[in-house]
């Protein structure tokens, strides 16, 4: 058994982490593929739909996968690469926030991207969660200069938790979005008193999910 996990940034450290993040909770083997065009780090819509494409154009190489996890908080391509190919094709957004409707009755995000907050809340509203969404926090600061240095990384995430807790006492659960985040999501969930919903984890337990229901039905 064997999965894709697709960085739909061009960062392939990125794609390494990502992978040893997601490892421990597949039991067979992962293999990163990393965009072959676009940005180091997708912060804009721009940047995402670019991303999109760069998803779009790895399928050729997903030949002999049994799943596929896109690990881009934005699930550029998720829902193309679903349509065409006949195995389960997971988004790390898709992932989280369906994990996180489970064990809240409302969540938010909490990133580094103030330039893709819009679409964050449309991929909630397409999901179907959009009366559970409570919207997304920001870190302050450059997001590529936060994202290079992991202790200032995790005290601004921590920071815009602490926050989003504050600003609305209603929420039980926080994501953490985005791939590149996936370590300082791991650390923090010892640090705050909510349950801390990390992308990746999420996504390997989808897949899991779904191919025992394929398996089920096959």
């Amino acid at each position: 058994m064997k999965i894709a996990l697709i960085n739909p940034n061009t960062n392939a450290d990125t794609t390494m982490r990502m992978v040893r993040i997601a490892a421990p909770h597949f039991a067979g083997q992962i293999d990163g593929l990393t965009a072959g065009f676009g940005s180091t780090l997708i912060t804009t819509e721009d940047a995402l739909d670019t991303a999109r494409k760069a998803v779009l154009a790895l399928q050729p190489q997903l030949e002999g996968y049994q799943a596929v996890v896109v690990s881009a908080f934005g699930d550029p391509g998720q829902e193309a690469l679903a349509k065409a190919l006949s195995m389960p094709v997971v988004g790390i957004a898709q992932a989280a926030m369906g994990e996180a409707s489970t064990v809240a009755s409302r969540f938010c995000v909490v990133t580094t991207t103030p330039g893709l907050v819009a679409r964050i809340a449309q991929r909630a509203s397409e999901l179907g969660h959009g009366s559970a969404f409570a919207g997304t926090w920001i870190t302050p600061g450059d997001p590529v200069a936060l994202t290079a240095d992991p202790d200032r990384l995790l005290a601004a995430l921590h920071d815009a938790t602490v926050a989003a807790l504050s600003d609305d006492p209603a929420i039980e659960a926080v994501i953490i979005g985005g791939g590149p985040l996936a370590e300082a999501a791991k650390a923090l969930a010892a640090q705050v008193p909510v349950p801390i919903v990390q992308p990746i984890p999420a996504a390997l337990r989808l897949v899991q999910l779904s191919l025992s229901t394929q398996d089920l039905h096959t």
